[in-house]
């Protein structure tokens, strides 16, 4: 073989070694990661992100470690609960490795180990619980299997930051069970919020009736006071013109009785005379219906002679005739004309004008205020009418 060759081949050779050799002394960590070195099977370093010089052929590495925080999903696992119902479970555990080397000496597989540790961990914590409290106490559980798992992962150089309850699932029987529940449930308070409805509307329907019936009864008894007032100041208007119309009348006989008194005192009547008239008369008397038989007594006409003579003188005809005395002047009463003058009066009671003017306006509601705040002013107006007399006031007289 040409010794050109040869040499060609070794340095080739030693070339080729360098390259390896310089291979295996160059170790680049990419940043969030962690590589275990051994030398000669023995931990050596935890090498940092970055570049990092190994002696070849000696160093090697044993794990490359990720450092960031790691979610991982565990498949359902079955739970029996402490009133004996079976339950599926889902969870999801957040960790992170803070000691490298711990991760890769003190456990073989440490996410299995942490698989392996909330199963376990669940079941007891799930066991000392009913179905309803664990359906409705899951950051109880999660706190527990935290607290748990932290304190077990913690010599494995893992540090469980999160543990979920991602899905709880009660058996099927359980579940239609739950659903008739949660139905039943939801038709309570549909119920409870209907009859809460209804009782509302009853009491704001009743509030609202009382309203209208005491503004009913405050009309009404405003309207029947002042239809009572109407009626006292009717009648007693009416008492009052009835009073001035016998008096009219009373007057009017009076002054009729006196002018016939007068006359027949003039004419100077006769016994035949007061006989004729009496005989006029007795018709006008036998007018009534339960006038059916009259008698006349057989003395009447020595009756009438006997009071001409009484009070008249006998003429020189024989006959009785009414003389009057000497001093035949009529007394006559004295004048009540001033006393009664207001008993004619046809002008409105001031007072009694007022009430209705005042009336007239809360009718149309033109004073303010509730109706039923106040008495109108119709009971206490007028002092002759307040005092259910009725006399004439003093202004009247």
């Amino acid at each position: 073989m040409d010794a050109g060759v040869v040499t060609l081949v070794v340095v080739a050779v030693l070339v080729l070694l360098v390259l390896v050799t310089v291979a295996k002394a160059v170790l680049v960590i990419p940043q969030a990661q962690a590589a275990v070195i051994e030398r000669l099977g023995r931990f050596r370093a935890v090498a940092a992100p970055g570049l990092n010089f190994l002696l070849p052929f000696l160093d090697k590495v044993r794990a490359r470690i990720d450092l960031r925080e790691q979610v991982v999903s565990f498949p359902p696992q079955p739970v029996i609960t402490q009133d004996n119902l079976t339950v599926s479970i889902d969870t999801v555990v957040y960790f992170q490795v803070t000691d490298p080397r711990a991760a890769v000496y003190e456990i073989s597989n440490y996410i299995i180990g942490v698989e392996q540790l909330t199963t376990t961990t669940l079941r007891n914590v799930v066991g000392g619980m009913s179905l309803e409290e664990t359906l409705t106490s899951r950051d109880s559980i999660n706190g527990q299997l935290r607290g748990v798992l932290d304190e077990a992962t913690g010599r494995w150089g893992i540090r469980v930051s999160r543990v979920e309850l991602k899905a709880i699932d009660p058996p099927p029987s359980i579940q239609d069970s739950m659903e008739k529940q949660m139905r039943a449930d939801r038709e309570k308070r549909a119920m409870i919020l209907t009859a809460e409805g209804q009782r509302e509307a009853s009491i704001k329907t009743a509030e609202g009736q009382k309203q209208a019936s005491i503004l009913s009864a405050e009309g009404q008894k405003q309207a029947a006071i002042l239809s009572a007032e109407g009626e006292r100041q009717s009648r007693i208007l009416r008492a009052q013109g009835e009073r001035a119309a016998r008096y009219l009348q009373a007057q009017g006989q009076a002054k009729a009785i006196e002018k016939v008194f007068a006359a027949v005192k003039a004419g100077k009547p006769t016994p035949e005379l007061l006989a004729y008239q009496y005989l006029q008369t007795l018709p006008q008397m036998a007018q009534g219906d339960s006038n059916t038989v009259w008698m006349v007594p057989s003395q009447f006409g020595d009756a009438l002679q006997g009071f001409a003579k009484m009070f008249g003188d006998k003429g020189d005809d024989g006959v009785f005739r009414y003389q009057p005395p000497a001093d035949d002047t009529v007394s006559k009463p004295e004048s009540d004309d001033d006393e009664t003058a207001g008993w004619f009066d046809t002008a409105p009671d001031p007072h009694v004008a007022k009430a209705v003017q005042e009336a007239e306006a809360v009718a149309r509601k033109e004073v303010p205020g509730p109706l039923g705040t106040g008495t109108p002013e119709l009971s206490t107006g007028s002092p002759r009418i307040s005092s259910g007399s009725t006399e004439p006031a003093d202004g009247e007289k």
